[in-house]
C-alpha cells in the first residue's frame, strides 16, 4: 500500500468515529415520537430524555483529552467505539425512559469523546500538505452520518410496532465495524515520542506516513524539541500564560460556529419553515434538503481547504453568511415570507457554512495547540462547541418566540460579521505548515 492510500486508510477508519457521531446525534428524530407515547411522558420529562446524548457530549468533550493523553489516542478511539456499541444496543433494549436516558447519555459521551480523539489522531499523523483534507474527513463523516441515519430511519419506520428500537440499534453495526478496523492503525506518533518517548515506533509510522525523500528523523527532532521550547512539564496547565494564543483563538473560533445559529437551524429547521408559511409537508422536504446541501458542501469544502487555506475558506464562508442571514432577517421584517425566499437563503446559508465553518473547525482546532497540550486544547475547543451548541439548541425556540424571526436572525448576522473581523484581523493561517512550527509561532514565550 503506497504512502498516500495508507494515511487516508488510517485517516478514514478513525473519521469512522465521526460518522458514529452524526448517526447517533440525529437518530432520534425518527424514535422521539415513539418513545413519548410508549411511555407517557410529559413535555420535561420527553425533553431531557431526548437531550440526555447532548447532556453527555458536552461532558465527553470536557474530559475527552484525558484518556487521549493517558491511554493514547487510539485506545481512546477503541474505548469510545464501546461506548457507542453500548449506547446503541442498552437505547434499543430499553425498558423504561429513564434505562433509555442513561444510554443515550453513554452515547454522548462517546460523541464529546470522538470530537476530540479523531481529530487530534488524523492530524498527527498527516503530511503536512494534507492534513486538511485527511482531518476534514472527520466533519464529512458526521454529515454522512446524519444523512445515513435518515435514510435508515426511512426505510425502517413502519416495519413493526418497535420499528424505533431498530432505529436506534443497528447503529451497533458501524459501532463493531470502527472497533474492528482500529486494529489496523497505528498509534500517534507524537504521542509514542512525547508521552512514552517511543522514538523507534513512532519514525516506523512517521516513515510510512510521509512521502518518499522527506526527512523524517529532522521531524523526530523537531517533535521533541517542540516539547523543549516551551519549557513545560507534560502536566503543566493548558491556561499557562504562553498558551493564550491558541487557547483563545480555539475558543472564539468554536463561539463563532454556533452563533452563526447553524444548530437552530439544523434542529428547528421544520420549525422555521413554517414560521416562513410553508406547509408542513413541504417545510419537512426542505429540511431533508438542508441535509444534502450541506453534505454536498462540507465534501467541497474538504476538496479546497489544503489548496486555498483555512483562512480563504472562513473569509468567503462568513461574508456568505453575513449576506444570507441578512436576508432571512429581511424577509421576516419585512413579512414577505410566501414563496421559496426564505428555503432558497437558508439553503443558500448552509452552504457557506459548511464550506467554511464546517469543513474548517475541526482542522483549524486540532492544529493550532503545541504537541504537549494538543489533547487538552482540542478537548478545550470541542467542549465549547458543544456548551454552545447547547445553549443555542434550548434557547432558539423562546428567542424565536419572543424576538422573532427578524430580530433572532439579525443577531446571528452580526454575529457573523465580527467573525469576519476574527478572520480577517486575528486567524492565521496553517495551510502547509507542521504541526510544530505552528506550535512555535502561536505559543508566548
Amino acid at each position: 500500500m503506497c504512502m498516500q492510500n495508507r494515511v487516508f486508510f488510517w485517516s478514514i477508519v478513525v473519521a469512522l468515529g465521526g460518522f458514529l457521531f452524526g448517526f447517533d446525534t440525529a437518530v432520534i428524530s425518527g424514535a422521539e415520537k415513539s418513545i413519548q407515547k410508549l411511555w407517557q411522558l410529559n413535555a420535561f420529562e420527553h425533553g431531557l430524555a431526548i437531550s440526555s446524548a447532548l447532556i453527555g457530549t458536552v461532558v465527553g468533550a470536557l474530559f475527552g483529552g484525558i484518556p487521549s493523553d493517558s491511554l493514547g489516542r487510539k485506545k481512546t478511539l477503541f474505548w469510545i467505539a464501546i461506548l457507542y456499541l453500548v449506547s446503541a444496543i442498552g437505547s434499543a433494549v430499553a425498558t423504561d425512559w429513564i434505562v433509555f436516558m442513561v444510554f443515550r447519555l453513554i452515547g454522548g459521551f462517546g460523541v464529546g469523546a470522538s470530537s476530540v480523539a479523531a481529530p487530534l489522531y488524523i492530524t498527527e499523523i498527516s503530511p503536512a500538505h494534507s492534513r486538511g483534507k485527511l482531518v476534514a474527513l472527520f466533519q464529512f463523516n458526521v454529515v454522512f452520518g446524519i444523512l445515513v441515519s435518515y435514510l435508515s430511519n426511512y426505510l425502517l419506520a413502519g416495519t413493526s410496532e418497535n420499528d424505533w428500537r431498530w432505529m436506534l440499534g443497528v447503529e451497533a453495526f458501524p459501532a463493531i465495524a470502527f472497533m474492528i478496523a482500529l486494529f489496523f492503525v497505528p498509534e500517534s506518533p507524537r504521542w509514542l515520542i512525547l508521552k512514552k518517548g517511543q522514538t523507534e515506533n513512532a519514525t516506523a509510522t512517521l516513515k510510512a506516513a510521509n512521502p518518499p525523500g522527506t526527512d523524517v528523523d529532522q521531524m523526530v527532532a523537531d517533535i521533541i524539541s517542540s516539547g523543549k521550547t516551551t519549557s513545560i512539564s507534560h502536566h503543566a496547565s493548558l491556561f499557562s500564560k504562553q498558551y493564550r494564543t491558541p487557547v483563545m483563538l480555539a475558543v472564539l473560533f468554536a463561539v463563532f460556529n454556533q452563533v452563526s445559529g447553524i444548530n437552530a437551524i439544523i434542529y428547528y429547521a421544520p420549525r422555521i419553515f413554517e414560521m416562513a408559511d410553508l406547509e408542513k409537508s413541504s417545510a419537512l422536504l426542505s429540511s431533508a434538503g438542508i441535509g444534502l446541501v450541506n453534505f454536498i458542501f462540507t465534501l467541497i469544502g474538504m476538496n479546497l481547504i489544503d489548496k486555498y487555506g483555512r483562512r480563504t475558506l472562513m473569509f468567503v464562508g462568513s461574508v456568505g453568511l453575513i449576506i444570507t442571514l441578512g436576508l432571512v432577517a429581511r424577509a421576516f421584517y419585512a413579512n414577505d415570507l410566501g414563496g421559496i425566499a426564505v428555503p432558497v437563503y437558508l439553503f443558500l446559508y448552509i452552504a457557506f457554512f459548511a464550506f467554511s465553518q464546517g469543513a474548517v473547525i475541526w482542522v483549524f482546532i486540532s492544529e493550532i495547540f503545541p504537541n504537549e497540550v494538543r489533547a487538552s486544547g482540542q478537548a478545550l475547543g470541542s467542549f465549547t462547541h458543544w456548551f454552545m451548541a447547547t445553549v443555542i439548541a434550548f434557547t432558539f425556540p423562546y428567542l424565536a418566540e419572543t424576538l422573532g424571526g427578524g430580530n433572532t436572525f439579525l443577531f446571528f448576522c452580526l454575529m457573523m460579521v465580527l467573525q469576519l473581523l476574527f478572520v480577517w484581523r486575528i486567524m492565521p493561517e496553517t495551510k502547509g505548515t507542521s504541526l510544530e512550527e505552528i506550535g512555535k509561532n502561536v505559543v508566548v514565550h
